[in-house]
């Protein structure tokens, strides 16, 4: 069964830090894209920060370039991909998603992901 499981949310004070992980699993996941959408209440769902089959390539939302930081580890079946969160503002709090895409360059244009995990929710208090 393929599926993309979050975790490692909660609730931590502006300025402090947090780290998310998602745990793919059921195929392959070495040639596809990864990456980490948010999505707060009365807003749209918005990319934070996607990576590349090989890690080589790391895109960031402007909003958090310099504070949030993408990696991945791939394996045989699975993958894991964290996301390291820094310097967080209530701006940052939100339900994060997990989201894996065929077209491996980590692009982060939504509709290049294809499979989602259920989300993770983020509280930052001011």
């Amino acid at each position: 069964q393929v599926q993309l499981v979050e975790s490692g949310g909660g609730l931590v004070q502006a300025g402090g830090s947090l780290r998310l992980s998602c745990a793919a699993s059921g195929r392959t996941w070495s040639t596809y894209s990864m990456g980490w959408f948010r999505k707060a209440p009365g807003k749209e769902r918005e990319f934070v920060a996607g990576i590349s089959w090989n890690s080589i390539n790391r895109y960031y939302a402007d909003s958090v370039k310099g504070r949030f930081t993408i990696s991945r580890n791939n394996a045989k079946n699975t993958v894991t991909v964290g996301l390291q969160m820094d310097s967080l503002k209530p701006g940052d709090a939100a339900v994060y998603y997990c989201a894996a895409g065929p077209w491996g360059m980590g692009t982060p244009a939504p509709s290049a992901y294809t499979i989602w995990g259920q989300g993770t929710q983020v509280t930052v208090s001011s």
